[in-house]
């Protein structure tokens, strides 16, 4: 999808979203390709309609990936894109809430080298931190990486007047825990589950992908 921005809807199979993902999925690649395992197991979480997982699993053929949200209503779409990509190293996606530990897979079950999640912060209660670093404790193999993409403050500023726009803009929608979140936010939360920041990439569109991994 091109064109003009849609009215911002953080719904999984909204317009947005899909313009959101289609402009940001080839930088995300190319910073994703610097870290993820030749072959091995990676997790995605919040995956919402599928575009990312089934746009980068082609890239990574000896890689199987799981997607996983905690709204069922998109399994439908996420085995949809996996069909039309034609990929055969994407699984079925499973339920996976981060608010709710009780819905977390086991680590008897299986251990993932990299475990990401892409734009949910600005939409999601800061909370949700806790969520992915408490499961990246549990999940990662030994030396693996939890990897965040979206746009952040640093030390309490924003790092552009773009990203200064946006948060006024989603935070005017009055929805609790809309806004932009800070860096240290994920630090916090990491580093009380044994899990450091590695590595900060810089991306277009004043995004970031932030490297987790324990020290």
């Amino acid at each position: 999808m091109s064109g003009p921005r849609p009215d911002i809807d953080p719904h999984p199979l909204s317009p947005y979203v899909a313009w959101a993902g289609n402009r940001n999925k080839d930088p995300i690649l190319e910073t994703f390709e610097e870290f993820f395992p030749k072959q091995g197991d990676v997790l995605e979480l919040a995956t919402g309609a599928g575009l990312h997982i089934n746009y980068l699993a082609p890239h990574f053929p000896n890689v199987r990936f799981q997607p996983s949200d905690y709204d069922r209503d998109v399994f439908a779409s996420i085995k949809r894109c996996r069909a039309e990509a034609g990929n055969k190293n994407v699984a079925d996606p499973v339920l996976i809430d981060l608010s709710v530990p009780a819905t977390w897979p086991g680590a008897d079950e299986r251990l993932y080298d990299v475990i990401f999640v892409i734009n949910i912060f600005q939409v999601a209660p800061v909370s949700i931190a806790d969520g992915v670093a408490a499961l990246g404790a549990k999940l990662l193999k030994p030396y693996g990486f939890v990897a965040v993409y979206g746009p952040f403050k640093l030390d309490g500023k924003y790092t552009a007047a773009s990203n200064l726009a946006f948060d006024r803009e989603i935070r005017a929608a009055g929805v609790p825990g809309w806004c932009l979140k800070d860096v240290r936010d994920l630090q916090s939360a990491s580093e009380k589950y044994g899990l450091t920041l590695k590595q900060k990439f810089e991306l277009p569109a004043n995004n970031f992908v932030l490297l987790f991994c324990r020290p």
